[in-house]
């Protein structure tokens, strides 16, 4: 099964596409653009349409989904963590 999607195999997020994702979950994300499936565990709940972290980002490091920036990192994230607003902000302000 797919839980999670990414576009480009550069992308440190991807995208949660089923419900129910809990903490320890093996996530299998399929990166759309190689046909191919790799794997994080949830470190925490993922609700559906919400991002995971595939990697360990720093503070300042620049974030990547469908291949292209889409902010930077305020808050430490682990690879298999919940990446949403509360440690991703914008560049543009």
């Amino acid at each position: 099964m797919i839980h999670v999607v990414l576009h480009d195999a550069r992308d440190t997020v991807a995208v949660a596409v089923v419900e129910g994702i809990e903490a320890g979950t093996k996530l299998n994300a399929w990166i759309m653009d190689e046909d191919k499936v790799v794997t994080v565990t949830a470190l925490q709940p993922i609700p559906i349409g919400h991002k995971v972290a595939l990697c360990d980002m720093e503070v300042n490091e620049t974030v990547y989904k469908y291949g292209i920036d889409i902010g930077k990192v305020v808050a430490p994230i682990k690879a298999g963590q919940h990446a949403h607003v509360h440690n991703i902000k914008t560049k543009r302000w």
